[in-house]
């Protein structure tokens, strides 16, 4: 699947800390239905047979919505049940090895975190990048937070887009513009929200006004 720049406006990373009586399927459809553009599913403590599970029903809901669908670090099992791709960090496997795993169809994301980091992903074969954390998050307690400068010099020194994560919600959202980000990845302020439809409709509405460069 070839990457369209549109597919990052706004990116949603799931998290089952907010299920609130929900299945995680559940949950990551009133996201599509709000406006979410594409979907990873990270779920760090989940053993296989229940992250396929996950990953089988939250593929087919994407696939419904025309909306790609990657799994966070686990090449082998995108491989096994032909998810659009896969998204890795700098301590998961390296770049250019996942890109030889995947082969030349499937979407490479990886995170950096300065330009360097960006250079050496793209090099490897990255589509895109995850940037941050922009802002302070509860989802990642070992990471410091990235200045709007080195998020905009990463933008600068790549052709691949880049999208924002970390702590991104509605109160600084806007706060992003001008970085030359392609979008945002959002988990709290989705799945933590108590209508997670309307939160994805109201975040998609100021992605593109950060995207747009507008007030």
């Amino acid at each position: 699947m070839n990457l369209d720049k549109n597919s990052l406006l706004l990116y949603a990373v799931t998290d089952r800390s907010w299920l609130k009586g929900q299945t995680l399927a559940q949950q990551v459809e009133q996201a599509l239905l709000g406006g979410a553009t594409m979907v990873q599913l990270r779920e760090k403590q989940l053993d296989l047979p229940h992250l396929r599970r996950e990953a089988l029903d939250i593929q087919a809901l994407c696939r419904r919505y025309g909306a790609p669908f990657l799994i966070n670090d686990n090449v082998d099992l995108a491989l096994e049940i032909g998810a659009d791709g896969v998204h890795v960090g700098q301590e998961d496997m390296e770049a250019g090895l996942v890109r030889q795993k995947l082969g030349p169809g499937k979407i490479l994301g990886v995170s950096a975190h300065s330009p360097e980091e960006a250079l050496r992903a793209q090099a490897a074969g990255a589509d895109y990048l995850g940037a941050g954390s922009v802002f302070h998050t509860g989802t990642k307690t070992d990471v410091s937070t990235l200045s709007c400068d080195t998020l905009g010099d990463i933008c600068a020194a790549v052709h691949i887009p880049v999208v924002a994560i970390g702590g991104i919600n509605e109160d600084n959202i806007l706060r992003l513009k001008g970085t030359g980000i392609a979008g945002a990845a959002v988990v709290s302020a989705l799945f933590a929200q108590p209508d997670v439809q309307a939160a994805a409709r109201h975040m998609r509405t100021l992605a593109e006004r950060v995207r747009s460069g507008e007030s």
